[in-house]
């Protein structure tokens, strides 16, 4: 099953197209929303109102219960929270939102190389040497069963925040998640960062009702968090359905009028962004990569500190310690990212589904990223070992649309029930802790079950695009237009194809791997980027682009960014 590639255009919703306009869409945006299962126009209003009421969330006002009575108790609360920038923003949402109700809170961050992922006993024991008398996860704890009972043990109660998959058995303990089996509550995409949100904004109406905020407290205005909701829940790759986009589209409003937090004000400055024209590309490729890097190869308390900063001084001297670390991490990935590559040859077999590879040298905390780019070069399911400890081995996957990769671990852990120690993830993203000596068995059956349920289709590589623009409508102004909107996984950002005369080319880079190009279409000419692109074009091209704004020297002109081409046979 060699790699083919498509070029396919979205279907439009006539009806809800025409509805868009006649409530005053833009005739190219209604056009857009109509192919992204849009239902109404109603979806077009990004107001808090919208939002669906917390009172759907299952165990949510339970939860705001408990929390209110630790409160009202003076009790510690200790929020253990995951080591990626979802569960960064996720403490710090937790840490703000807690004390701004006047609760006791502190946080640990379990390190991935010592402590592994989620509540385990060993967390638990931690708790209690803390003297916390309540665990509250954020991003993690649905698989957590044994560390809630060594809590339990300690007579300290936990409360389960978290939006992955369960498994066939949840701790016993009060679960805030939309993907625990019976809760009904319309969104099964929020991020952990959106679970503590809501979580919070039921605390508030519990509080409020105790009559708690009569005492002198000021109620607290939870939008304030918003900034964070908005990065964690865009650096989690999370669908961004109705309710996620209002949250992120709130908390970047935010951040363009300058109303965001210290520490998400100094990682757009570290990132040399302008956060007056924040994008959620902002918070997926700058700022999340920079907490994450803490996570990948040092402690995310870093990044959480950095969040929770009162001050801009120590918001910029920890975002710098960020950046150093992102650069580094840069480094390791493109080291492994070579070594990899020296590993597989330039084309899979024709056969092959899917790709596996494990090396002791590689890094725990980079295998991800690199297992995302093999995905992106070779379009196959794919999984990047790196050793553990005591003969194991940890490894992390990134799929292709129509591969549920945590369900593929599923069926390849019922297959070798003593070969996989734990794992867990989404369709798009999941890893996994194996023995190390079952290696090759693992890429046996893991390329068995992905056989299995592919076909041609799915293995094809699909560009779906918007359809063909006129040249007229090729402007500065439509990309300021598409600029402004959210976009993201499950809401992707607008694409177009047309063919084009190419005037003429030139290398870019100081490697020369990156093409600019001036192209022609319909009598006008445009200026388009290549990259990855160091073969020359021919003189005509069939071309999947994005009309981007090129800011140079204080000007802005427009630039088409070019995903893919091909030539006009």
């Amino acid at each position: 099953m060699a790699l083919v590639k498509h070029i396919a255009t979205r279907e439009i919703d006539g009806a809800i197209q025409k509805a868009l306009q006649e409530k005053g869409a833009p005739p190219l945006l209604a056009q857009l929303y109509a192919s992204r299962q849009v239902h109404s126009a109603d979806e077009l209003d990004d107001g808090l109102s919208r939002l669906i009421p917390y009172t759907q969330l299952t165990n949510c006002v339970a939860a705001a219960q408990r929390l209110a009575q630790a409160i009202e108790q003076h009790e510690k609360i200790l929020i253990i929270a995951d080591y990626d920038a979802d569960g960064a923003t996720a403490c710090s949402v937790g840490i703000k939102g807690l004390q701004s109700m006047g609760a006791t809170v502190d946080f640990f961050v379990p390190n991935r190389f010592e402590h592994g992922y989620g509540l385990t006993p060993e967390l638990a024991d931690i708790a209690h040497n803390l003297s916390a008398q309540l665990i509250l996860t954020v991003d993690n704890g649905i698989s957590s069963h044994d560390g809630v009972e060594r809590a339990r043990q300690w007579g300290i109660d936990t409360i389960v925040t978290d939006h992955h998959h369960a498994g066939s058995h949840v701790p016993d303990c009060l679960i805030v998640n939309p993907n625990q089996r019976g809760c009904t509550f319309p969104s099964k995409n929020l991020a952990g960062v959106g679970v503590i949100f809501y979580v919070l904004i039921a605390l508030r109406a519990e509080l409020r009702q105790r009559g708690w905020f009569h005492t002198g407290l000021p109620e607290p205005k939870l939008d304030l968090l918003l900034d964070l909701v908005a990065l964690g829940t865009v650096a989690d790759v999370v669908p961004l359905d109705h309710n996620n986009r209002i949250l992120v589209s709130q908390g970047l409003k935010r951040i363009r009028a300058g109303k965001m937090s210290f520490g998400i004000q100094a990682l757009f400055q570290q990132a040399r962004r302008d956060s007056r024209k924040a994008q959620p590309f902002d918070m997926g490729f700058a700022l999340g990569p920079r907490i994450n890097a803490a996570g990948r190869l040092d402690d995310m308390s870093l990044g959480i500190h950095c969040l929770l900063s009162d001050n801009l001084d120590s918001a910029q001297q920890m975002a710098h310690e960020l950046n150093q670390l992102n650069q580094t991490r840069q480094e390791i990935e493109q080291d492994m990212l070579q070594n990899v590559l020296a590993l597989c040859p330039s084309e899979l077999p024709e056969q092959q589904t899917t790709l596996a590879v494990f090396h002791e040298d590689f890094h725990q905390g980079v295998v991800g990223i690199v297992a995302s780019r093999l995905k992106e070069r070779f379009y196959r399911p794919t999984f990047v070992f790196a050793p553990s400890d005591d003969g194991e081995i940890r490894g992390s996957g990134r799929s292709i649309t129509g591969v549920h990769l945590r369900d593929v671990l599923d069926s390849v852990a019922k297959r070798c029930p003593d070969m996989i120690i734990k794992f867990g993830g989404h369709a798009m993203a999941a890893g996994l802790t194996m023995h190390a000596h079952r290696f090759e068995e693992f890429c046996t059956v893991f390329e068995q079950v992905v056989r299995e349920w592919v076909d041609e289709d799915i293995l094809a590589q699909t560009y779906l695009t918007d359809g063909s623009l006129h040249a007229d409508d090729i402007t500065l102004e439509h990309a300021h237009l598409l600029n402004g909107q959210v976009w993201g996984q499950g809401f992707p950002a607008p694409s177009f194809h047309d063919e084009f005369a190419v005037l003429r080319q030139q290398p870019m880079g100081a490697d020369k791997k990156h093409t600019k190009a001036w192209l022609r279409k319909e009598g006008r000419e445009f200026e388009a980027m290549f990259w990855r692109c160091d073969a020359p074009l021919p003189e005509k091209i069939h071309i999947v682009y994005r009309p981007t704004v090129n800011e140079w020297r204080g000007n802005e002109e427009l630039q088409l960014y070019v995903d893919y081409w091909e030539p006009v046979v």
